[in-house]
């Protein structure tokens, strides 16, 4: 029987979209059911997971100052804008497997792989209802160039679990967080009813990753000693390239574990009194 690092693994080197999230969620099935008790147990292990992920041939990756702007009020903008959150989601899905793998010397509960799974499982549900849309709109992932800083934060934390969790949930998912109610209202605006259920459901499932983040991140820094938010300033500023860009949605972002005093400092423009 595989071990779950190995399963990671697995999901991690499969190339094709629609293939590794069938593995994907093939896999969280069969941890879910070990952890349940309805399935022989399956031991976390450990793996070496590749730098990169593998990939399909489509889409281009670019730098992301390369990759065409579409305006989101037209139809192509719209498809745009739903291939931009498949690429995302399909980064997510090997990110969460990716610490799963590559952080397993480092002590932790078995909650911590449950959370992670889960998330993953959800990632590759995500990626499924984009490319659903896609092909409804008559494209599909790959039809469009995407860009190829998704996978820096994994290589700068790639021996760092506290940078990787500050980094990968806790800015570029909370980021996640800010900008999909505007989505949600383009696609209410273009009529476009599974879209905007889509996103609705990425939306609400999203806080729970940010969650996990927060939620990991500060019990690694109460087992050390740390102060949190200090650290996470330390983190981010030693990892993330550039500012965070308000606004932000302070309420789901709350919701997740995470407080204004955490990422306003961090942030372009004056921070408000109580985030200082």
């Amino acid at each position: 029987m595989k071990t779950l690092a190995e399963m990671a693994t697995d999901v991690l080197t499969t190339a094709d979209g629609r293939q590794k999230t069938a593995l994907s969620r093939q896999y969280a099935a069969e941890w879910r059911a070990s952890r349940s008790g309805d399935a022989a147990a399956i031991e976390v292990g450990s793996a070496t997971p590749p730098l990169h992920p593998a990939r399909p041939e489509s889409p281009a990756l670019l730098n992301p100052r390369d990759v065409p702007k579409r305006k989101p009020g037209s139809p192509q903008g719209r498809i745009a804008l739903l291939h931009a959150v498949a690429h995302i989601e399909l980064n997510a899905v090997d990110l969460h497997w990716d610490i799963i793998a590559r952080f397993t010397d480092v002590p932790m509960p078995l909650g911590f792989y449950d959370d992670w799974v889960k998330s993953a499982d959800e990632e590759s549900k995500h990626f499924n209802l984009m490319c659903d849309c896609l092909e409804a709109l008559g494209s599909q992932y790959g039809a469009l160039p995407a860009h190829a800083g998704m996978w820096r934060a994994a290589e700068d934390t790639v021996d760092d679990l506290m940078g990787r969790l500050a980094v990968v949930p806790m800015v570029l998912e909370a980021r996640g967080l800010d900008v999909t109610p505007g989505m949600i209202e383009i696609f209410k605006r273009a009529d476009n009813k599974d879209a905007v259920a889509a996103l609705e459901l990425i939306y609400a499932e999203e806080v729970g990753h940010v969650a996990y983040g927060s939620k990991w991140f500060n019990f690694l820094c109460g087992r050390d000693n740390l102060d949190p938010k200090a650290e996470f300033h330390r983190l981010v500023t030693h990892y993330f390239h550039g500012a965070l860009k308000p606004p932000f949605n302070e309420e789901k972002r709350a919701d997740a574990g995470l407080p204004p005093d955490f990422y306003w400092p961090l942030a372009d423009g004056e921070a408000p009194a109580y985030a200082r």
